[in-house]
């Protein structure tokens, strides 16, 4: 593997050294997601009827101007908050999603949004990976930010793109059925989203999810080499779809779990470790709140700033006061209908690009 080079506008190792610069998604253009087993698949089962209902009438569909309206008005604030800090803020090209495309195999009535940067593109090190997403909607989500990948090539950056999949019927479990031990992607060709990627320096933890499969994960650890671990972790969940509202480290040493959702089996090396495992206290959501089950944890979807400063939802009082006690500073932000209308949250909403540090284990 070649060196990774010092003069690259992009660095970023793990999700806590200081944010220098940072990929923040947009809203215009986006569309409701079309129906389909895969996203069923991630889904609360409780929600499965009245969902289905909904993204089989609007899918495809350019999202309502006053959703976009309500949401782009907490976006803001983050914005602002994230500029206050002195942050570099990038944006990718807005796009229309509202228009229906197909392969050889398959077609779709729409795409989805270029909001969450965090689900297309992993950086490790100096190097961006553009992702063998699972979701058809998602198919050409990446072309939006391809302006941006092309100008951090330019300024050094390594740019890679996965295999692109072909997501023909074989990649799909037509027989899935919801438990903790089945996923409706097979493992006909390696997919996987960034947002189920935790970064810890030289390592990185991977959830098997509905969205990323054991062949994604092997990939993964071939194309990095022999200078960074890929650790595959599976969890207590029936609809798993992003790690990052289940396993979040915080900094060096401190983790934050979801005791909703626990490991099955904690990768060895944390075994002999002296990080703490942090439990998350539950949302603040009241549980007449439609689809609930679905968001309870979304407030576990938190940007670090550095070692301390933690950008949180600003209703999780309890949250906020848990962080208070490990440590940290947080900082509120009014982001719960960003949340709910674009499944992702502080950190799904973002690409961290470049972050001041350098490679490290820490284990």
């Amino acid at each position: 593997m070649k060196s990774e080079s010092r003069q690259s506008a992009v660095k970023s190792y793990n999700e806590w050294d200081p944010l220098e610069e940072v990929i923040v998604g947009v809203l215009e253009g986006s569309s409701y997601l079309p129906w389909n087993l895969f996203l069923e698949a991630c889904m609360h089962e409780d929600y499965v009827e009245d969902i289905a209902a909904y993204h089989r009438e609007f899918g495809g569909k350019l999202r309502s101007e006053h959703q976009v309206k309500q949401v782009q008005t907490q976006l803001n604030e983050f914005l602002h908050i994230l500029k206050q800090e002195g942050i570099t803020i990038r944006r990718p090209e807005p796009t229309n999603q509202a228009r229906p495309f197909a392969t050889m195999d398959w077609k779709s009535a729409g795409g989805n949004a270029q909001a969450n940067p965090r689900d297309s593109m992993l950086v490790v090190g100096d190097e961006i990976i553009e992702c063998p997403m699972a979701s058809r909607a998602k198919y050409f989500e990446i072309l939006s930010y391809r302006p941006l990948l092309k100008e951090y090539f330019k300024k050094g950056a390594r740019w890679t793109a996965a295999p692109k999949p072909q997501l023909s019927n074989e990649l799909y479990d037509p027989y899935w059925e919801r438990s903790n031990d089945t996923y409706v992607t097979t493992e006909f060709e390696p997919v996987w989203d960034a947002a189920d990627v935790a970064r810890f320096g030289k390592d990185l933890i991977m959830q098997r999810s509905q969205v990323s499969n054991k062949f994604g994960a092997e990939w993964l650890q071939r194309h990095l080499g022999d200078r960074y671990r890929v650790h595959l972790v599976d969890f207590e969940d029936d609809d798993p779809v992003h790690i990052d509202t289940t396993f979040v480290p915080l900094c060096p040493g401190k983790l934050l779990i979801n005791p909703g959702r626990p490991i099955k089996q904690l990768p060895s090396i944390f075994e002999n470790s002296d990080w703490d495992l942090l439990e998350a206290p539950r949302s603040t959501l009241p549980t007449n709140f439609p689809a609930y089950k679905s968001y309870e944890w979304y407030h576990m979807n938190i940007l670090m700033l550095d070692h301390k400063r933690i950008v949180v939802e600003k209703e999780e009082i309890p949250f906020i006061e848990a962080l208070k006690d490990w440590g940290f500073e947080p900082i509120p932000c009014a982001f719960r209908e960003a949340a709910v209308h674009y499944a992702g949250g502080f950190h799904c909403f973002t690409l961290d690009v470049r972050r001041r540090g350098e490679l490290q284990s820490y284990f």
